[in-house]
């Protein structure tokens, strides 16, 4: 079980990528089945095409506006209100049109 005050949860560098995030759920933290953590990107940013080859990717944006390119299936807007599951081993790439605020999560976990 877990109860998080996203407030409390510092911003660190990701892993991989040139994003900020707020780790909120792993298996290494947690002993968790899934990863879940919380994103931005400054207006203008991109995170570069990318795969996770063992796990799916789902967004659901918070905040801002941004496109996701998903190989195979084509460009799609972000914005408050939508969901984006990116299937496991699939090349894709996200930008941001405004600051874009969005939570991650990955299915089985990431990290």
């Amino acid at each position: 079980m877990s109860w998080i005050n996203i407030e409390k949860v510092n911003w660190e560098q990701h892993p991989f990528l040139d994003v900020k995030i707020k780790k909120l759920v792993s298996k290494e933290k947690d002993g968790a089945d899934v990863t879940i953590f919380l994103a931005k990107l400054s207006k203008g940013q991109e995170i570069q095409e990318h795969v996770h080859e063992t796990s799916d990717d789902v967004l659901f944006p918070l905040e801002g506006k941004g496109k996701i390119y998903i190989e195979g299936s084509g460009e799609y807007d972000l914005f408050p209100g939508v969901l984006v599951r990116v299937p496991r081993n699939t090349k894709h790439r996200v930008s941001a049109e405004e600051d874009l605020l969005y939570f991650d999560v990955f299915a089985p976990p990431m990290f």
